[in-house]
Order: C-alpha cells, then structure tokens, then sequence
C-alpha cells in the first residue's frame, strides 16, 4: 500500500488474478470520495446562492450567479493542467494533494459565510478556489484509466465517474440538512423565506448555520487525504508516470501548473464580469473569452522549460487525432450537459418557481415570493442523483452493444427533452402561479439527466476503444476539461436569459447543439464507413 507500482500490466491475465485487481480495486474505492468532494466543493454554490437569497443577503439574482459561473470556468480551466498531472506527477502524488488543497476552499468559505455583511469579492474569490475541486476529475480520470484493463473500461470508469458525481448529489442533500445543526459551532442565521431540505420545508423565521455549508466538507476531506496518501499508488511504467521524482518535486510541478490555470481563468473572468462584479466592465462575449483562456493556458503549459515542457509535447500528440476532437464535442454534450444543469438547476427552480410573475402597471415582474411555490433544496439533488446513478449502467450497456450506439439513442432523447423543459419553462415564467407547471417541468428535466448520465458512460467506451493505452488517459483528461465549461457555460446562460425574462431561449440553444452532436456521432462512428465502427 502506498508503494511504486512497475510493470504494471492489467492485460495480462495472471497479473491481474494475482495481485492487480486487487490492487486497482484499492485505488477505485479510494479514488471515488475524494473526487466525490471534488465535486461537492466544486459546485456547492448552485445551493448555498439559494440560501443566500432565502436569508437576504444584499445580492442580485444576477451576482450570485457568477458565483456558480466562477467556478465554473475555474474548475474548467483546471482540468487542463489536470489532464496531464498523472504522467508527471503520479496517481498517488496527484490525488492526495488535489483532495488536499479542497480544504482551503472549504474552509474559507465556511468563515465568510458566517457574516452576511461580507463583500461580494471575498465569495468571489473562494469561488474560484473551488474549482480546484472541478480539476480533479481529470487527473482521477486519467490516473483511474491506468489500472484495469479495457474490458473493464465501461465499468472502471463509469464507477469513477458516475459515483465520484455522487458528490453533487450528496452535497445537495446534505448541505441543506446540515445546516439546520449547530454541529460546528457559529451563531445561525434567520431565514427571511422559505426553504427547505430532502425531508420537508423550512418556514421563515427558523435558524440556520449557512456557515456549516463549507465547513461540513472539511470534516469529510481530512479522512480521505489520509486514506489517499497511504493506501494509493503510482505507476512509474513509461507509458504512466516515468521519472515523476520525490513527493514534494512532484507536488511543485502540480501546484506550478494550478496556478497557471488559476491566473488564466481569471484574467478570462475579468474580461467577461461587469464592473460591479469586479470584473472589467468590458463585457467581452464568453464565446470569444473561452477560446481564448483554453488557447492560453495550452501554450503557457507547453512553455514551461525542461522535463514538463517534454512531457506536455509528448503528451500534447493527442491533439493530431481527429477523434480527440470529435469526442471533444460529443462529451460536451453528455458531460457538459450533466455539469452544467447541476451548478444551475436548485438556482432555477428557485427564481423560476419560487416568485410569482404577473403584472404590475402594464409591466410583468418576478420578484413576488411566491408561498406555494416548490422549495429549491427539496427538488435540487434529483436530476444529479438520477443522472450520477445511472452511469455506472450507460458504461455497461455501452460495454455490451457498443458506446457510439448508446450515445445516438440517448442525444435524440436529449433534444426532445431539453424542448420539453423549454417549453414548460416558458409557461411557468409568464404566470403568477408557476407552481402548476413545475412536475412536467421537474419529470422532462429528470429524463434529461438521466440521458446525460448514460451518455457519459458511453463516452467513456468510446474513448478507451478508439485511443490506445497510452493516449487514452490524456484525452480523457482533455475532453472532461473542454466539456467542464458546462458548469459555466449553462449557468451564465441560465442568467442572462433570465435576466432577459427568456430563460426558455437557453434550452432551446442546447437542443440545437445536442442535434449537432447528433451528426458528428453518426459521422466518426455509425455511418457505413465510419471511422470505427460502433466502438
């Protein structure tokens, strides 16, 4: 335990019996809750902004957005340095200290929480420290990839990634509960509107320790860096992690290239934020900024000197492969998908349901609480709790009748769905009783996580399938950060359109893309001719 794997084979048969899976068996079950807190940190801004707004922090619905927005586009950005941890760091190196750094995020916002009167650039801030949490899937991904053999892909992978999201869900879950405890001490706060936890509402006027919120996740955080460090193991095979050195010159390399990815995502958020949100007041397009913080944080790793530097080239070959791009877009569409209404769903049905929208003197408003209207922690955890739970599944089905078919069935599911929320979204945004529309709005937009779910493992069979071992990691890597702008994408989306009193217009775009998807999938891997047939 803890020890340098060599000649590490999981192909081979007799290795595998003996002592590897075993082995990767270990590394599994330790990987899945640290990159489960991965995800809990990363995105537990979509819940606590609903708190916020219940307790009337002096906060626009627009400001407490970009909070989920930040993260976002951090955890995004992230992902790209992460991708390539596993090769010049190690498994173990890699994991212990990424889960370890989820602590400051955690913490930090645990203290800020405690005092409503705090500036809205401090939450900024713990904000884009949280999308530590988002880049760890990468390097968990890549690092997960290494240890079973590829008949096992679909189930390795999915195991990983499919509970690892349970992050999301658990943090849904338990986030709204804990904060009816005083567990870790502060004083609570009153709420001035309803809210709500998994077992019920919560009237205005009880107390709550919104504080617990980040505090929770350094409890659970502590545990696991321990289990990591002692119970992991890097693979220091050539096709792995060669040459990764000492623990902490490891440890150098990653936090040289998290703060690469850190200054690049927020020179990108500066152009993007307006001047009360303490951004630059530019309001450059986020079509243009995002193509340009994943441009510029590729070619500032690319031009770090010595072994890194010949590492990333060596490993910057996956971007000659026309099927990196292609899964590149086709991941976007599964996991983008699942990420993004994840950071934005509880936000949703809170500004959508939660306030009545009727007329007042000639204009329509939406800022009358509504009293009947859905509470927001209720509902928030069942679309990531359907769509984490059945990935497992898409990765063995797909493991059984091949990845490229799963994901073709499951994107034209996602375009009517995603119309289907459209529409229903549409209704309940014009009237003053929003409730009456909420279940076919809340059963479409569980069928639409659901489809994400299964496309995710679907992905994953047709990425180790198509790529050989050595690649395999990389692009995994790769895609999981291109497709992590989900988490930014769709909840900047999500806020201007409701700012623009059109949320409707938001999945209406989606639908469109996933109808893109729709054609390249067939294109590389279903068509007569395809370039690998059904992998």
């Amino acid at each position: 335990m803890g020890k340098d794997l060599a000649n590490w084979n999981p192909e081979d048969d007799a290795q595998w019996k003996s002592t590897g899976k075993a082995i990767a068996t270990r590394n599994l079950w330790i990987s899945i809750p640290a990159l489960l807190c991965g995800f809990a940190v990363w995105l537990y801004w979509g819940i606590i902004t609903v708190q916020m707004i219940n307790l009337g922090f002096d906060f626009t619905q627009g400001e407490l957005f970009t909070l989920a927005s930040i993260a976002g586009l951090t955890g995004a950005t992230l992902r790209i340095p992460s991708t390539f941890f596993i090769r010049m760091a190690g498994g173990r190196n890699t994991i212990f200290l990424t889960t370890a750094l989820l602590i400051i995020p955690a913490a930090g916002t645990g203290l800020l929480l405690q005092d409503p009167e705090t500036p809205l650039w401090k939450f900024q801030v713990m904000a884009l420290l949280s999308g530590f949490g988002g880049g760890n899937f990468a390097s968990s991904m890549s690092n997960i990839s290494f240890f079973f053999p590829k008949k096992m892909a679909g189930y390795s992978l999915g195991m990983n990634a499919g509970l690892g999201n349970f992050g999301v869900t658990t943090m849904q879950i338990l986030i709204p509960l804990v904060m009816t405890i005083g567990v870790f001490g502060g004083a609570p706060m009153v709420l001035e509107q309803t809210s709500g936890t998994l077992i019920g509402k919560i009237p205005a006027g009880t107390d709550t320790y919104l504080h617990n919120a980040g505090f929770v996740w350094v409890a659970i955080l502590v545990p696991i860096v321990i289990a990591a460090w002692f119970g992991m193991n890097n693979i220091v095979d050539e096709h792995v992690s060669p040459n990764i050195g000492s623990p902490f010159a490891a440890f150098a390399k990653i936090l040289g290239m998290l703060a690469i990815g850190l200054l690049t995502a927020s020179a990108g958020l500066w152009l993007m934020l307006p001047s009360n949100a303490g951004g630059s007041g530019w309001d450059v397009s986020k079509w243009i900024v995002l193509p340009l913080v994943i441009a510029a944080t590729v070619y500032a790793l690319k031009a770090i000197p010595g072994a890194i530097r010949k590492s990333l080239q060596h490993q910057y070959q996956i971007f000659n492969n026309k099927h990196t791009w292609a899964m590149t877009v086709i991941y976007t569409m599964t996991f983008g998908s699942f990420i993004g209404y994840a950071a934005a769903f509880g936000l949703a049905i809170k500004v959508i349901f939660g306030f009545q929208h009727i007329m007042v003197e000639g204009v329509m408003t939406h800022d009358t609480a509504n009293p009947n209207g859905p509470s927001a922690l209720m509902y928030a955890w069942t679309g990531p709790f359907i769509g984490a739970l059945i990935r497992p599944i898409g990765g063995m089905i797909s493991d059984r009748i091949g990845g490229a078919r799963v994901t073709q069935i499951i994107s034209f599911i996602m375009v009517a769905s995603a119309l289907g929320v459209a529409y229903f979204m549409k209704q309940a945004y014009g009237s003053a009783t929003p409730e009456d529309y909420f279940v076919p709005f809340l059963i479409l937009f569980l069928i639409l996580f659901a489809a994400t779910g299964i496309g995710n493992g679907s992905t994953f069979r047709t990425i180790a399938i198509v790529f050989d071992k050595e690649q395999a990691g990389p692009v995994l890597g790769w895609t999981s950060a291109v497709a992590a702008y989900g988490a930014f994408i769709i909840p900047k989306v999500f806020g201007e359109q409701i700012n623009a009193t059109t949320p409707e217009y938001a999945l209406y775009g989606f639908a469109v893309f996933y109808t893109i998807c729709i054609g390249i999938n067939w294109w590389f891997y279903l068509r007569k001719n395809a370039y690998v047939k059904n992998p």
